[in-house]
């Protein structure tokens, strides 16, 4: 007896040991709201994502540009991402479910709508963990710390920002953390490694949940929203490994597999899965590769004053022609001042620093947006600045608090001072004098000579 069924969509449906067999009322009921909600939670519904899809620049598209495309999740609140718009999600599943219900009392199994659902979900599966998985293995997503991070007090700075820190100092651990999520994607594109895929992704991603919540990070909703998709998937198997690997039983693989007969769908279907991973794993790839190479996303990239990096002693300040000595206590006086490699300035003073909790991944190309320096950093004030060199001019602007700005005059009488003067926000005159510290960081060191290494600070 023949093991091929042909359906009534035009493709040989392969039946498999458990494929003729009628599903039972509760396991329709169980798939028909699982159907609704993983295609909802999974294929863009929502006009604000086509209005984003349309208004990107397809003739010099970045990998931001397909990262903020690959971060789909449904969202009906403004604000952050919450759990409520699962709720939103589920409710709409469970009366879809009871509408098909009532309208389809006759089909005794979905076989083939439960394999084209495991499609939808592997190939959203993957490109979430590819799209994370390539800013990893070039590390961007952790950066190595700023001067202004390393100079900032350990009580300043956020749960999620050390641990961001911690990451960033370790680029081969975080390019191996990236190689992980991108293997897992990649088992999930073909049906026969998917399980093993999920396997791979369950611990990696429960992993990543634990530390948003140990962290305080901003994406323990998204990080679950991949844990609930790759166990979905692995529910397909989970029964027969369980058999299998626990009981010792033998056990039989579900074979359903759709045959097509039309050229055209065989063709359909290959061009499909090369476009696809032409796209998000090698063009997408080699843009995340380009941006690591150009700098990394989470930095300005405006060039700051020409070698003047590093950190700075406030040898004199003069205040409304007032001179302060340094007293730890003093409300106005500055304690120490960095200058970036970029048009970044950070000033540690008295006056408490607004923070800047956002803690989202995401991937700007604009300077003014790039907020990972400050974000999650107490006890500095942060400042872009803009120059005019023929005028030897700095215009400062909070990168908080946009309504603190400077204009201060600079000289530079030699390599390692810098003198600066001018108009504050409150409209009080400001002379500092700054020399420049030479100091070394532990993990520059490190990197000098290896970590089996020696190395003197």
């Amino acid at each position: 007896m023949s093991d091929k069924r042909i359906d009534q969509k035009g493709y040989f449906a392969q039946s498999g040991a458990n494929e003729g067999d009628t599903w039972s009322t509760f396991e329709k009921q169980v798939f028909r709201i699982a159907f609704i909600y993983f295609v909802i939670q999974s294929i863009p519904l929502d006009w604000k994502y086509y209005k984003t899809l349309f208004s990107v620049s397809w003739f010099n598209l970045s990998y931001g540009d397909i990262f903020e495309l690959a971060r789909y999740m449904p969202r009906f609140f403004d604000g952050p991402d919450t759990f409520a718009n699962w709720l939103v999600v589920l409710v709409i599943a469970v009366a879809g479910a009871f509408i098909w219900t009532r309208r389809d009392s006759k089909s005794t199994e979905y076989n083939a709508l439960y394999y084209w659902l495991r499609v939808i979900v592997r190939y959203r599966l993957a490109v979430a963990l590819i799209a994370y998985g390539f800013i990893k293995l070039f590390p961007l997503q952790a950066p190595l710390p700023s001067i202004s991070n390393l100079n900032t007090a350990y009580g300043d700075l956020s749960s999620w920002k050390l641990f961001a820190m911690s990451l960033g100092v370790v680029p081969n651990y975080q390019s191996f953390l990236g190689a992980v999520e991108i293997l897992g994607g990649l088992l999930l594109l073909y049906r026969r490694t998917a399980t093993i895929g999920t396997l791979i992704i369950i611990p990696f991603t429960g992993n990543v949940f634990i530390s948003n919540l140990a962290y305080e990070g901003g994406e323990y909703v998204y990080s679950f929203y991949l844990i609930i998709l790759a166990l979905f998937l692995y529910s397909f198997d989970a029964i027969r490994l369980y058999r299998l690997l626990t009981l010792e039983q033998a056990t039989v693989p579900n074979r359903f597999n759709p045959i097509f007969q039309k050229g055209w769908q065989k063709n359909s279907r290959v061009a499909l899965k090369t476009a696809f991973v032409f796209f998000f794993v090698f063009f997408y790839g080699a843009k995340t590769y380009a941006g690591y190479k150009t700098g990394p996303y989470q930095y300005p990239q405006s060039a700051g004053l020409a070698s003047a990096a590093g950190l700075y002693n406030v040898k004199e300040f003069t205040i409304n022609g007032e001179e302060h000595a340094y007293s730890a206590l003093d409300p106005v006086r500055w304690k120490d001042v960095v200058f970036e490699n970029w048009a970044t300035i950070s000033i540690r003073s008295s006056p408490p620093a607004v923070i800047d909790f956002t803690n989202v991944e995401n991937i700007h190309d604009q300077d003014r947006l790039r907020n990972y320096e400050q974000a999650g950093s107490g006890g500095r004030h942060y400042y872009s600045y803009t120059m005019n060199e023929e005028k030897q001019t700095l215009h400062l602007i909070n990168k908080v608090t946009p309504s603190d700005s400077l204009t201060l005059h600079y000289s530079r009488p030699d390599s390692s001072t810098i003198i600066l003067s001018g108009i504050n926000a409150e409209r009080d005159s400001l002379h500092v004098v700054l020399a420049k510290i030479n100091k070394k960081y532990l993990y520059q060191e490190v990197e000098k000579v290896g970590r089996r290494g020696e190395f003197k600070l």
